[in-house]
């Protein structure tokens, strides 16, 4: 039985002695609800797998209530003590080198000599983490490759029964994950856009007196971090993207002056902000999917500043699903 219970300072103390029994709790960030298991536990972890359905060589995000805590677990390099001051706490995530006395479980990095780390903005989040005062693993929580969830409800929908408890914090603001950096090479590699653009990274490192140049690496079957499969965050229905008009038995979810057509009539931003879209976009992938669509066609996004972010996202939500 799931439990879906308000955030107080009884159900903070429940979520902590639940993850401190290698429970599974899922809790509201600033980016999207995540799945919580103590990312020491092999055993907990693992049932974050078994929840999400989720391939064990795709690894998990830890996350830590403070920078201090994050660099006890991963080796700080010059480019992420310059990115942790600028956007810690808040939607990016670091890839580092483990420290040489890191308790996460191998488990939990898929096996990897890296870790990724994130100090989240929430908070909610941020409470829970202090409190249990341990790294807590923590994916999007939905089944993997399906639409992420921005609301309780979503979470409550795609997982009832597989995992132990649900804080409910209300929506989610930014609606789109976190930016993931890898810190371990002499140039930053961007693995994931997300809440923190490109330019703003770049602007960081060189204000910090480092190289802006960022990396992207090459499409892989075995990911260096979450969110690299090529099919990812998709709904049941068929997804089509740059939509201008939807086609015959299709939702088209507009954006901007292309507005939203079909059953629902959704609009990502009828004023075109990139922001309002990103808040919006799972919550209105989730709503077209309730109502039986099988066919979502998406107005087309800038890739400008989230923009770029959300195309990402719905790329992947489009990709053929044996890509997954």
């Amino acid at each position: 039985m799931t439990r879906l219970l308000p955030i107080t300072d009884d159900s903070l103390s429940l979520a902590v002695q639940t993850l401190a029994a290698g429970g599974l709790v899922s809790f509201p960030t600033e980016t999207v609800y995540g799945l919580g298991a103590d990312a020491r536990n092999p055993k907990a972890v693992a049932g974050i797998f078994n929840a999400k359905n989720r391939p064990q060589f795709n690894p998990l995000i830890s996350h830590v209530a403070t920078t201090e805590a994050a660099f006890a677990l991963g080796m700080p390099t010059p480019s992420a003590t310059a990115l942790a001051a600028a956007f810690w706490p808040g939607p990016m995530t670091l890839v580092l080198y483990r420290t040489n006395d890191c308790p996460i479980a191998m488990l939990t990095s898929a096996g990897l000599d890296k870790v990724a780390i994130r100090v989240p903005a929430h908070p909610d989040a941020k409470r829970l983490l202090q409190l249990f005062n341990a790294p807590v693993a923590a994916p999007s929580a939905n089944p993997s490759g399906k639409i992420s969830p921005t609301r309780s409800e979503h979470v409550m929908q795609s997982l009832e029964g597989r995992i132990d408890l649900i804080l409910d914090g209300g929506p989610c603001e930014s609606g789109v994950e976190s930016t993931i950096i890898d810190c371990t090479g002499p140039t930053v590699q961007l693995l994931r856009p997300g809440g923190i653009t490109t330019g703003q990274v770049s602007a960081a490192l060189e204000a910090a007196g480092l190289s802006g140049v960022i990396d992207t690496p090459s499409e892989s079957n075995r990911p260096a971090s979450p969110g690299q499969l090529a099919s990812h965050y998709a709904p049941d229905a068929t997804l089509r993207l740059a939509a201008l008009e939807a086609d015959a038995d299709e939702e088209l979810i507009g954006f901007g002056p292309v507005a939203g057509q079909g059953k629902l009539g959704l609009s990502l931003s009828i004023i075109g902000d990139v922001n309002e879209a990103a808040a919006n976009l799972f919550d209105m992938l989730h709503r077209a999917d309730a109502a039986g669509c099988n066919r979502i066609a998406v107005a087309p996004i800038p890739e400008q500043g989230l923009g770029e972010a959300i195309n990402d996202r719905l790329r992947r939500a489009a990709a053929p699903r044996d890509a997954i």
